[in-house]
């Protein structure tokens, strides 16, 4: 019986030893659990006070623009086409609704311009996005690192408003070359074809035809002095830098969703395709990245990512795109009048219908696809070539 009493006591005693032990093995992973998870939120803090600094400024903006003029260069002839079909070119307008009427309409314009033709107003076009894309891009990396401080505040809400806000800012600057730029791609004639400075000049005194505010009948009475100052106002030439910002607010109206979702889905993709049980296949090993900053992904995994926020954004912003597009042309066509954003709405209704707002989408998915793969694929692999 002692014996037994020994042997109970000696099991209770190595079972006590191994609880310690399995406690004191326990603490030590919880223990090394935060110590990790301290060292990670440091790195991250410390690469996201870096995106202030003028280097990693300059740094962002050159690899957004080069990546903004590859994109752009890449899908030049289906944006000269889309542009045609959106602003209702009576030469084109036959080819629109179909996917054969891009073909046709690029065969077309191979014919009468030669293939020069489907690259019409692309050097406006470089010398516009190189400084919006590199603007877009430097603004997201600055307003996202004040918006989302810790990576507990990285939520979709702040991830949308950041880039919405980077799109806002990037428009803002470089709007009127955006004005040139489809001014260019409008022109079909083969004669006496406008020259940049030719454009810029035009749109600058082009007076626009408003409508009177003092029509009346013959027997009607004077007009009072606030009616006579409105007449003033609206027979005065309104002529000048506010002729290169038509479509502006559609635009910035257009622009939140757009940026907004395309950040937002792309960053959103990006992290799914970077999950532990995929990151062996769509990761390239980390090799002299700065720390703080994800793998980056493989090739195909980065164009995925990008095509699929080029999808998502296009399908959101694309009717008020046919409305600013209808705007920035309204000089060139009609009578000069220059549209509203309620009235060109209700033109494009009354014209053709719902259906009217999205017009060339189908041209704008083969489009945006490539667009946003590129333009993303190239401004991660130019920031790792840059050391961001």
């Amino acid at each position: 019986m002692p014996s037994a009493l020994a042997d109970h006591g000696a099991m209770s005693e190595v079972a006590r030893d191994v609880a310690a032990v399995g406690a004191g093995s326990s603490g030590e992973d919880a223990a090394a659990a935060a110590a990790a998870k301290a060292r990670a939120d440091a790195a991250d803090q410390a690469a996201r006070k870096k995106t202030w600094t003028f280097d990693y400024v300059w740094r962002s903006g050159v690899a957004g623009g080069i990546a903004g003029c590859a994109a752009k260069t890449v899908v030049a002839p289906l944006d000269r086409v889309k542009i045609l079909f959106q602003a209702s070119n009576p030469q084109f307008a036959k080819y629109t609704g179909s996917w054969f009427g891009v073909a046709s309409a690029m065969k077309d314009i191979h014919a009468h311009e030669g293939f020069l033709g489907l690259y019409r107003g692309h050097s406006a076009t470089l010398l516009r996005i190189f400084p919006y894309a590199g603007i877009k891009f430097l603004a997201y990396e600055q307003i996202r690192s004040v918006i989302i401080p810790k990576k507990e505040y990285e939520t979709p809400l702040r991830r949308l408003l950041s880039g919405g806000l980077a799109g806002v800012t990037s428009v803002f600057f470089t709007y009127p070359l955006e004005v040139i730029r489809v001014r260019l791609a409008f022109e079909t004639k083969q004669d006496g074809r406008s020259s940049f400075s030719t454009i810029c000049k035009q749109i600058y005194n082009e007076t626009p035809v408003e409508r009177s505010h003092t029509a009346r009948l013959p027997s009607s009475a004077l007009p009072s002095a606030p009616e006579a100052t409105a007449a003033v106002k609206a027979a005065a030439p309104k002529t000048g830098l506010i002729n290169f910002y038509r479509g502006f607010t559609p635009t910035i109206l257009g622009m939140v969703p757009y940026a907004g979702i395309s950040f937002l889905t792309h960053d959103t993709v990006s992290d799914m395709l970077r999950h532990p049980s995929l990151a062996d296949y769509t990761t390239l090993p980390r090799t002299k990245l700065p720390e703080g900053k994800p793998a980056p992904l493989r090739s195909w995994a980065e164009l995925c990512a990008g095509g699929l926020a080029g999808l998502v954004s296009q399908t959101a912003s694309y009717p008020l795109e046919v409305i600013r597009r209808r705007m920035q042309v309204g000089g060139a066509v009609g009578d000069g009048h220059r549209l509203r954003l309620g009235e060109t709405a209700r033109m494009i209704l009354r014209e053709k219908g719902p259906a009217g707002f999205f017009v060339g989408l189908t041209i704008g998915y083969v489009k945006v696809i490539p667009l946003a793969a590129v333009s993303f694929y190239t401004y991660e692999r130019m920031k790792l070539l840059l050391g961001i």
